[in-house]
C-alpha cells in the first residue's frame, strides 16, 4: 500500500493520519474550538521575574501564564533595548544568543515589559505553555530564523552533495539577514524556488512587526496553519503517494494552497467520496484503538506494557508466550531486538515525549546489551523528534529522552478516570470491608441510637453480608448495638455513610 496522508474533517474536529507503506506512523488531531498554538506568535507582558528559577512568567492571554527560561530570550523588536536595523529586523549571531543566556533574567526583562514571543511547546497537564523569543517561522521548503544568523540543513537530507548545495545556497541568503533552515522539502529545489520561499516568510515577519507595533499585550500576532493546511506543508514529499481528504470544502482550500505553494504535488490531492469513513478504510481508526492500549502484543508472543505519568513514560519489555528455541538468552535478545522496532514505532504513534525509560529484558551478555542498544539508536534516526539515549545498563534499563511539543495521543483522546481519579487501583472489596470495621468501632460509641444504618456499594455489601459476615457478628457483639447494611448503587466502592436510625415506642 502506498504512502498516503488520510484527511478526516469535521466542523468540530480534523484528524491527519499519515501512513508509510500502508502502516499508521503519526496522527495529529485538532479540535476547531482548541486549534494548535505551538508556532504562534504573540506580544506578551511579563507578569513575574524568578531569578531563583532564571526564568519569567509571562501573560500572553491563555488560561495560564507562559513560561520563559533565560537561554529562551532573544534581543529583537518587542524588547525594551531593540533597535531597527534596515528592513525592521534585529538579527544576532549565535555566540551573541548564547552571552545572553549568560546573563542574569533580572537584567534581561522586569515585570510590566512586553515582549514578543513564540510558542515552542502547547500547555501540557497543569503545565502552561513554554516559549521563546527566538521567533522561528516555517514555509514550505524554509525555517525562517529572524533573530539570528545561522544555516542548517535538515538531518534528514542524507546525501551529502545535496546537503553542500543547498548550504551554499542558503550562504549566498543570508547577507539578506536572518538565519535559515532547509526543511526536508528542500531537497532538489532551485535557488529561485528557495528565494521566493524566503520571500514570503520574510514579507510574514514584517507583518508580524507591524502588529507588534499597533497592538496592545497580551495579542496573538501570529497564528501557524490549521492542521489540514499545516500537515499538507509539513507531510507532502516526493514520497507521498496521495492526499486523501474527506470534505468537499476543505478539498477546494487545500487545492488552493497546494497550486500556490506546491503545485507539482497538486494532482496527489483525491477527494474521498465512498459511504465508509475514510479512517475505516484505510485502517486507521483500529490503530487509534490500539494506540490507546496499556499493553501491546509482538508478533512473536512478547508484549509491551507502556505506562505514561506527568513526569515519565515506562515501557516494560515481557517474553509473554514466546519461549524461543535454543536458550534463554536467544529468547530474550530475539524478543528485546524486535521490541525495539515497535518501541520506536509507538514513540511516534503516539507521540511520547519527556523522560522514557525502557525496561528490557535482562540480558546477561554485553554484546548482546550492545547490540540492542545499536538497534534502538539505529531505529530512532528515522523519528522527527529530537531523541537522546544512553547506554543501555547491566540491568537492561535505557533512560533516553524525546522532544514533546504537544499532548500524547493518549492525554488527547483520552481523561483521567473519574472513578478511580487516574490511578488505575480501587482499594479491594476485603480492604473496603475491614476498613468500615474500624470505622464503626470509632464511631458508634458516640452514637445514641441502638440501630445503626451502614449504606455501602453493593459489592462491599454483598461481602459484608455473605464471606466477611463475621466481621458484622463482630461488631454488634463489640459495640451493643445493631448495625444494617443497605447497598447504595450510586456510591463510589470507596465510599460509605453510618448513621442513626430513630425508633419510636
Amino acid at each position: 500500500m502506498p504512502n498516503a496522508l488520510v484527511l478526516h474533517c469535521t466542523p468540530h474536529e480534523v484528524r491527519a493520519a499519515l501512513l508509510e507503506d500502508g502502516k499508521l506512523v503519526e496522527v495529529f488531531i485538532e479540535r476547531r474550538k482548541d486549534q494548535s498554538m505551538a508556532g504562534s506568535v504573540y506580544k506578551g507582558r511579563v507578569i513575574r521575574v524568578l531569578p531563583g528559577m532564571q526564568a519569567a512568567f509571562v501573560d500572553i492571554g491563555l488560561e495560564r501564564a507562559a513560561f520563559l527560561y533565560v537561554a529562551d530570550i532573544a534581543e529583537h523588536p518587542g524588547h525594551d533595548r531593540a533597535t531597527d536595523h534596515g528592513d525592521r529586523q534585529t538579527h544576532a549571531t549565535l555566540t551573541e544568543a548564547q552571552n545572553l543566556a549568560e546573563r542574569p533574567i533580572q537584567s534581561l526583562l522586569h515585570e510590566g515589559q512586553e515582549i514578543m514571543v513564540q510558542v515552542a511547546k502547547e500547555p501540557i497537564g497543569t503545565k502552561g505553555a513554554r516559549v521563546t523569543s527566538h521567533v522561528s517561522i516555517a514555509g514550505r521548503h524554509l525555517v525562517y530564523m529572524p533573530t539570528v544568523e545561522n544555516v542548517g540543513i535538515s538531518r534528514r537530507i542524507a546525501d551529502e552533495e545535496e546537503r553542500r548545495r543547498l548550504r551554499g545556497i542558503l550562504e549566498e541568503l543570508v547577507p539578506d539577514g536572518g538565519g535559515f533552515v532547509a526543511r526536508t522539502a528542500a531537497e532538489g529545489r532551485t535557488l529561485e524556488e528557495l528565494r521566493a520561499d524566503l520571500d514570503f516568510l520574510r514579507q510574514v515577519w514584517n507583518d508580524i512587526l507591524s502588529r507588534m507595533e499597533q497592538c496592545a499585550a497580551p495579542a496573538t500576532l501570529y497564528e501557524d496553519l490549521d492542521l489540514v493546511l499545516r500537515s499538507a506543508r509539513d507531510m507532502v514529499t516526493p514520497q507521498l503517494d496521495a492526499i486523501h481528504i474527506d470534505d468537499s470544502n476543505e478539498y477546494d482550500r487545500l487545492i488552493t494552497f497546494m497550486r500556490r505553494f506546491m503545485p507539482r504535488y497538486t494532482d496527489r490531492v483525491k477527494l474521498y467520496m465512498r459511504p465508509e469513513p475514510i479512517f475505516d478504510t484505510y485502517g486507521v481508526e483500529m490503530e487509534l484503538n490500539r494506540a490507546l492500549g496499556r499493553r501491546v502484543w509482538l508478533r512473536s508472543g512478547g508484549y509491551l506494557i507502556i505506562d505514561q505519568t506527568e513526569a515519565l513514560t515506562s515501557i516494560d519489555v515481557n517474553t509473554g508466550r514466546y519461549v524461543g528455541k535454543r536458550n534463554l538468552e536467544d529468547t530474550i535478545l530475539k524478543t528485546n531486538l524486535e521490541a525495539v522496532s515497535e518501541i520506536v514505532y509507538q514513540l511516534r504513534l503516539r507521540n511520547l515525549g519527556g523522560i522514557i525509560i525502557i525496561d528490557f529484558i535482562d540480558m546477561e551478555k554485553e554484546p548482546n546489551r550492545d547490540r540492542v542498544y545499536t538497534a534502538l539508536a539505529e531505529s530512532l534516526k528515522g523519528d522527527k523528534a529530537k531523541t537522546n539515549i544512553l547506554k543501555i545498563s547491566e540491568l537492561g534499563l535505557v533512560e533516553m529522552t524525546r522532544k514533546r511539543v504537544r499532548e500524547s495521543l493518549l492525554r488527547t483522546l483520552s481523561e483521567s478516570c473519574f472513578y478511580c481519579e487516574g490511578t488505575g487501583f480501587l482499594k479491594s472489596r476485603t480492604t473496603m470491608a475491614y476498613e468500615i470495621y474500624r470505622a464503626v468501632l470509632r464511631e458508634a460509641p458516640f452514637m445514641d441510637e441502638s440501630d445503626l444504618r451502614l449504606a455501602v456499594h453493593p459489592r462491599v455489601a454483598e461481602l459484608l453480608n455473605g464471606d466477611e459476615s463475621a466481621l458484622l457478628l463482630d461488631l454488634t457483639s463489640r459495640i451493643q448495638k445493631q448495625v444494617n447494611v443497605e447497598p447504595r448503587p450510586e456510591f463510589h466502592l470507596e465510599h460509605y455513610e453510618l448513621c442513626g436510625v430513630l425508633t419510636t415506642t
